[in-house]
């Protein structure tokens, strides 16, 4: 099946068309291109978990377009997740909140707890709205690729991933290009469980608190195993000093076969070793992390050394993918 334009009112009715009917269908969101079937049904749900790979105990997020809708997976009472939903929604946020009993266990992964996200794109609003219209009130949605790989950022990506089968509905390069900021809110405080593009400062100034670490009692969430996020490529982070000392013992040696370097700071890397560089900007090295890091393995590269990101809350988002990715 080719590529479906987004923006095509024909193409968003044959989409929710085919998740109304259990299908699964690929779509552009503002953080990753997403793997979506109905949350309400198990069996389509499962399918999601086949076509990944995934472990089926490994929770999804089920994308909504209204807060009546995400209400109807999930118990928004903590006065927090109300405050975030109501800042942030749409956006790259993923509130987990009580599942409500009877609801959408498989999606959930088996747990008493539920992710939920209203995404801000509007090929996916388009088509959670065009669902909704024909009975369907959540779609449950990982990232489109093989479990524990890079994320897609492109239609083009996914199309790659699996195949011709998979109806893709094409939205553009994501925006942001790295998978949504998750805040746990089952507990009294709530707790950052992966970072995004949202900040947890933005995130804390609107709960008028701190948010606690993930602990060893927080549920399962998306996109937090240690590893996770990586290409066929491996990769070796290391600090801006000891990569430009890397590449300095490299001068005048052999090079390394497979090898590449990315990296903010430095300037040049011995001939033959291939040198992207990381943008200044946060937003921007997030946007096209996952897009520079399919590049690495188009190219055939087999080790990319990489300068860590910076420290500071701006580029959390960032670091924890690119740690993720290096973990062995």
């Amino acid at each position: 099946m080719p590529i479906l334009d987004g923006r095509d009112e024909a193409a968003i009715a044959a989409a929710a068309g085919r998740l109304a009917a259990g299908g699964l269908v690929a779509f552009a969101t503002e953080t990753v291109y997403g793997l979506g079937a109905r949350a309400d049904d198990d069996a389509a749900v499962a399918a999601i978990f086949a076509a990944k790979g995934r472990p089926a105990d490994h929770p999804l997020i089920v994308h909504v377009a209204t807060l009546e809708d995400a209400r109807r997976f999930g118990e928004i009472v903590h006065p927090g997740a109300l405050a975030l939903a109501e800042r942030f929604w749409p956006g790259p946020l993923t509130l987990i909140v009580p599942r409500r009993p009877g609801v959408a266990a498989a999606a959930a992964g088996g747990q008493d707890s539920i992710g939920l996200r209203m995404p801000g794109h509007p090929v996916a609003q388009a088509l959670l709205q065009a669902a909704a219209a024909r009975g369907v009130h959540g779609v449950a949605a990982p990232s489109a690729n093989r479990f524990g790989r890079v994320s897609p950022t492109r239609a083009a990506h996914v199309a790659d991933e699996f195949g011709p089968e998979l109806m893709v509905l094409d939205g553009g390069d994501c925006a942001l290009g790295i998978e949504s900021a998750i805040v746990d809110c089952t507990r009294a405080v709530p707790a950052l469980l992966r970072p995004g593009v949202l900040d947890r400062e933005a995130i804390e100034a609107v709960l008028g608190s701190a948010l606690r670490a993930a602990g060893g009692d927080a549920p399962r969430a998306s996109g937090t195993l240690a590893s996770h996020y990586a290409p066929s490529a491996r990769l070796r982070l290391m600090d801006a000093a000891q990569l430009r000392q890397a590449l300095e013992l490299l001068q005048g040696a052999p090079v390394p076969q497979g090898l590449a370097v990315y990296s903010r700071t430095v300037g040049r890397a011995p001939t033959g070793i291939p040198l992207q560089r990381m943008p200044d900007d946060p937003g921007a090295a997030a946007r096209e992390l996952f897009a520079v890091l399919r590049g690495f393995d188009a190219r055939g590269v087999r080790l990319v050394w990489v300068e860590a990101p910076p420290p500071g809350p701006a580029w959390e988002g960032v670091r924890d993918r690119l740690t993720r990715a290096a973990a062995d």
